[in-house]
């Protein structure tokens, strides 16, 4: 064999090696990955003050209509509350209707139930919005929000914006005895 030809035959192996396992490998990623969830999230502020509650949204994809459930479960409320607060970002721009957005006691889903309203809590709801876009929502209901074990939602019937992205809402809450909000906790909702 001539130099020339073991020369071709030892680079014919090298590209062999590198290119028919990228070939095995990458066929995978070209499967649809739309339903693929991360399963981990990421917080890159570690704040020990940032507590992270439970949510619940029935459609993930920009301009669908979408169903939200922010869940204030039992271990997040250590006193009856007066008066409700969320702070929603001035990035999510969605129409927002009072005649939309409700407080409800409800049982929370999981592997073999939905998420469901149970009861309607009667509230007033207030939609605030100042000079910097800046929106939040208050909610006072008629009796206080107990300490007991159910589950109580905020529950927005909205469209979803035209950003995707990460949205996180923040919540106060005023307890009984109290004149200050205190922070509940905050929900980091996705929209694909």
């Amino acid at each position: 064999m001539s130099e020339k030809t073991k020369k071709f035959a030892f680079n014919f192996k090298i590209l062999r090696f590198f290119l028919i396992p990228s070939i095995i490998f990458s066929t995978p990623l070209f499967n649809n990955f739309e339903n693929v969830k991360a399963g981990l999230e990421l917080q890159w502020d570690q704040n020990p003050a940032f507590r992270k509650l439970k949510w619940f949204q029935t459609e993930e994809k920009r301009k669908f209509r979408n169903k939200i459930y922010f869940f204030l479960r039992p271990a997040e409320r250590k006193t009856d509350i007066l008066k409700l607060n969320l702070a929603i970002p001035k990035t999510f721009k969605s129409t927002l209707n009072t005649d939309k957005i409700s407080l409800c006691k409800v049982r929370i889903g999981g592997f073999e139930s939905r998420t469901k309203c149970l009861e309607n809590i009667p509230a007033d709801i207030e939609i605030k919005t100042d000079e910097s876009s800046l929106r939040s929502l208050n909610i006072y209901p008629y009796k206080p929000i107990p300490v007991n074990k159910e589950s109580y939602a905020i529950v927005l019937k909205v469209f979803n914006p035209k950003r995707t992205g990460l949205y996180q809402f923040h919540s106060y809450g005023q307890p009984k005895g109290e004149s200050v909000s205190t922070y509940l906790g905050s929900w980091t909702i996705v929209i694909d």
